[in-house]
């Protein structure tokens, strides 16, 4: 396995009863890129993600962590691995902005022990690159999904690791802010493994794309040669036109469903 490899799956299989979910999943995500995982509702791409970020202990050797059987670590040591940002975070607790972002900092520090001068710089760096940090006493319940969002990329940056793992992150959101947050998370210059279900986001923003369809990856590649009008009817189940335009950017038009 390289050493520029920072996470890679081998031919995992996971199953629900007598149902397969994943078969002989294979994938790697190499040190600076950011991958996508794309496919249908229901195609497997969010079990892949648990089993890498140990939502679902795999099974051993099939998850690779910097070139090490993800069992190999304490949960503590992947914390500060790797970091986990899903949908918008919902709680029902009264944290502030600064609480929120400082759970980041949790892997570094002992039981009970307080927060450091270094754990609240970092916090405070962190919040200012999502422009959050005026904002920094309010309520975290009391803030718009994009503010959400802004706060849990600061709080996965506090967390100082260098694998994001993003799990839909911005499913749910405005037009505006599933850009905003995308390119604020491409600009991290971190390596980057992220489900998608925005395919121009994903088309647009990652350097390569793994394609899940009932369970088994059945593309992978630049996304300017695996994203065709072939693959979206055969895959997706839409009739729509690929285009490029005169800067390189990928365009998706949707035309209308098949079947």
């Amino acid at each position: 396995m390289g050493k520029d490899i920072k996470i890679s799956v081998n031919s995992l299989d996971y199953s629900i009863g007598s149902h397969p979910i994943l078969k002989k999943v294979t994938l790697s995500v190499p040190k600076g890129k950011m991958i996508g995982v794309i496919g249908p509702n229901g195609s497997g791409k969010t079990t892949t993600l648990k089993h890498i970020y140990r939502a679902i202990d795999p099974k051993e050797g099939v998850v690779f962590l910097n070139g090490k059987d993800i069992h190999s670590f304490s949960y503590r040591e992947s914390a500060k691995e790797m970091t986990v940002m899903k949908q918008e975070h919902n709680t029902d607790f009264s944290y502030s902005i600064y609480e929120m972002v400082m759970m980041g900092r949790i892997p570094y520090r002992k039981m009970f022990e307080a927060d450091t001068r270094e754990d609240r710089d970092i916090v405070i760096q962190s919040l200012k690159y999502v422009g959050m940090d005026k904002m920094i006493d309010r309520s975290y319940s009391e803030l718009s999904g994009g503010e959400k969002q802004r706060v849990m990329i600061a709080r996965s940056i506090a967390q100082d690791t260098e694998i994001f793992i993003l799990d839909e992150p911005t499913n749910h959101l405005d037009v505006h802010y599933q850009w905003a947050i995308t390119d604020l998370i491409k600009n991290i210059g971190k390596t980057v493994i992220a489900v998608f279900h925005e395919l121009n986001l994903a088309a647009n923003y990652c350097d390569e794309l793994y394609v899940i369809d009932k369970g088994s990856i059945v593309a992978h590649g630049v996304p300017g040669e695996i994203i065709t009008k072939e693959l979206l009817a055969k895959v997706f189940k839409i009739d729509a036109d690929v285009m490029k335009d005169k800067n390189g950017a990928i365009h998706i038009l949707y035309n209308k469903a098949i079947g």
